[in-house]
């Protein structure tokens, strides 16, 4: 990779174990594509549940040459398909889930597969001090708040600026509960 993998960990404390377990899985990934220019993971402890344990979503970016594979792992597909997750789980779901976007990817490369227009996930088009909306590619706007943004990067957010979230129904409607940069915002 020409940039170095990035991990961070978000309610929860780094864990050596498991950035040895994430590793594990970028190297498998690295020996599936060689090309690959980086790597993001982000673990997220969603929930701490005395009975049913803990749940954690995991987040993978990819880049690939002109593009970027994003992988999202939410918890509550994890749920029904175990009755307590736990963290090694949901790792191992969101990498098994990057290998299929990087075989498809792989195959469109080669032109065995009909190319598709990429997907537009948002850009901001409004900011204040603790918050922005995202114009998404549907044209609706978007609330996010500044702790919505992930690796705490809102500061260095700026209008226009290519976006990727997680919507939820909120109580006022739909808001973005999650938003990190997307795959053409260049750190300078």
């Amino acid at each position: 990779m020409q940039k170095p993998l990035e991990i961070s960990f978000t309610n929860m404390d780094a864990s050596p174990a498991v950035e040895a377990e994430i590793r594990k899985h970028v190297e498998k990934l690295e020996k599936l594509y060689d090309r690959l220019t980086h790597c993001r993971v982000s673990v997220e402890l969603q929930h701490r549940q005395h009975r049913t344990g803990n749940v954690f979503e995991v987040h993978i970016d990819l880049g690939v040459p002109g593009d970027e594979l994003a992988v999202s792992r939410e918890p509550h597909r994890a749920k029904q398909r175990y009755a307590a997750p736990d963290i090694r789980t949901s790792i191992r779901d969101a990498f098994k889930a990057a290998e299929r976007r990087l075989k498809d990817f792989k195959q469109r490369q080669r032109g065995e597969v009909k190319p598709h227009d990429a997907t537009f996930q948002g850009q901001v088009s409004q900011l204040a001090d603790d918050h922005g909306f995202i114009l998404t590619h549907e044209g609706t706007q978007l609330y996010f708040h500044r702790n919505s943004v992930m690796d705490d990067s809102f500061a260095k957010l700026k209008l226009g600026d290519p976006v990727h979230f997680v919507e939820q129904i909120g109580d006022t409607g739909p808001l973005a509960t999650k938003v990190w940069l997307g795959p053409d915002y260049h750190l300078d």
